[in-house]
């Protein structure tokens, strides 16, 4: 069994997987820049080591520090957390190469899924519906309009190695198409070193829907059902919930089966999460992210299950601690991301925490580093915490959810919870009637004074 677990992170996640190393009696390292001296998962670790400047490059993006830190504290195993190297196929393979545990998939696994096209192919022949486009990378301007042509307008240009919007580009008509191509592949370039870009058909209203997986080394999966991450601005997520108001229990289950058949075909391990555009009743697959999701809390509370828990006992060879017939759900959950930025205008806004008072009551989970004279440093994602509530059905949640954002205090920052605030009183996203579109719309009608 591994005993001590060196965490690769920082923030709130680093927080969350050192909770649960220690509820299963494993020692915890945490590393850290010299902007998170005063973190609090550095003061709650059993070890902490400073492996660099604040810059991410110098520091969690440092591979050599890292592994002389996991040298340093003899610790067995690794886990990335997520963002970072979490989805670096070459730091999970560095890691087992020296000897270390690598809390997550498969660095092969990793790398496969890492590239939109080859991950595509690769779902398609285990069986998971995919969104009409190029069978691999488009490498002409000519190319890319014969084969926008073939599956009609508009369409989505993307970057092979994508993520989080960069590398996207909409072609409305035959005349977009060169504009795009040329633009997400530039951009493709400076943000990931890699130009090759695909063709996708641009679904019109779609939601975002995730289907969370767990499969240990014996060929045991099990699928954890979906989360709703619709609410986006800029393709990042800001708000989630389980299940979805979207999907019926027919839908629910089917593309749950799909997926877990689908995992257990390609030999994955670990978590993991396949995610999928929804529309007129039909799923088609986006992408498989090969890690822990930042929205793992809310499939966490509905099925009363520690995934961070068990990940480590399936990266230790333990096989998973229940079967499918053993999951159940239990009404419903809402995950608001609470970012230091200005409701508005999403200007970060960093910043030493004033009076902090985080809500509670029945329900209600809050996965935060922050406390009152923290400072937040400007070097990193500005995600400070995570407010989660649950209730017996959406209502409740709702309710609960309005209650909880009215206590939460975050003084000296600019927040998002007075746009969480706005969003519970939309009739639209109170029916649960949105799409991936829905969020940036409400928040230029909301700047522009017109709701």
């Amino acid at each position: 069994m591994i005993e001590k677990i060196l965490i690769a992170n920082r923030g709130e996640i680093a927080l969350r997987i050192l909770r649960a190393c220690h509820e299963m009696g494993i020692k915890s390292v945490a590393v850290h820049s010299t902007a998170d001296d005063d973190a609090m998962h550095v003061r709650l670790a059993d070890e902490s080591i400073c492996i660099g400047p604040p810059a991410a490059a110098e520091s969690y993006l440092n591979v050599h520090a890292i592994l002389s830190a996991a040298t340093i504290s003899n610790a067995d195993a690794i886990h990335p957390g997520y963002g970072f190297l979490s989805e670096n196929g070459d730091f999970a393979a560095v890691v087992e190469e020296h000897g270390f545990t690598f809390i997550g998939p498969s660095p092969n696994h990793i790398r496969l899924m890492g590239d939109k096209i080859a991950a595509k192919k690769i779902v398609k022949k285990a069986g998971i519906p995919v969104v009409p486009g190029s069978d691999g990378a488009v490498t002409s301007i000519e190319s890319a309009v014969k084969i926008a042509n073939e599956i009609g307008y508009p369409v989505l240009i993307k970057a092979s190695s994508g993520g989080g919007g960069r590398g996207m580009k909409i072609a409305k008509s035959k005349d977009e198409v060169g504009n795009a191509f040329s633009l997400a592949r530039s951009e493709a370039q400076k943000a990931f070193g890699d130009n090759s870009v695909y063709i996708e058909k641009f679904l019109m209203r779609p939601r975002h829907i995730e289907i969370q997986v767990l499969a240990d080394h014996h060929g045991n999966v099990v699928h954890l059902g979906e989360r709703d991450c619709s609410l986006q601005r800029r393709h990042q997520k800001l708000l989630e919930e389980a299940p979805s108001p979207a999907l019926n229990s027919c839908e629910r289950v089917r593309i749950g089966e799909i997926v877990a058949e689908a995992t257990r075909k390609i030999g994955y391990r670990s978590v993991g999460t396949v995610e999928f555009l929804f529309e007129d009743g039909e799923f088609y697959f986006i992408e498989m992210n090969t890690r822990l999701q930042v929205e793992h809390p809310v499939t966490e509370i509905i099925c009363g299950l520690d995934l961070v828990r068990e990940m480590i006992r399936v990266s230790s060879g333990a096989p998973l601690s229940f079967t499918q017939d053993e999951v159940s759900f239990s009404g419903h959950a809402i995950e608001c991301r609470i970012n230091a930025e200005h409701p508005s205008t999403f200007l970060p806004s960093p910043g030493k925490v004033g009076d902090y008072h985080a809500p509670g009551g029945l329900g209600v989970r809050i996965d935060s580093a922050i406390y009152s004279g923290y400072h937040v440093p400007p070097h990193y994602d500005s995600m400070i915490a995570k407010l989660i509530v649950h209730g017996s059905n959406r209502n409740e949640c709702l309710m609960r959810l309005k209650r909880a954002l009215a206590e939460y205090v975050i003084d000296g920052l600019d927040t998002t919870i007075p746009l969480h605030q706005k969003l519970l009183e939309s009739r639209d996203f109170v029916n649960g009637e949105y799409d991936i579109h829905w969020l940036e719309t409400f928040v230029a009608r909301t700047n522009a004074g017109e709701l």
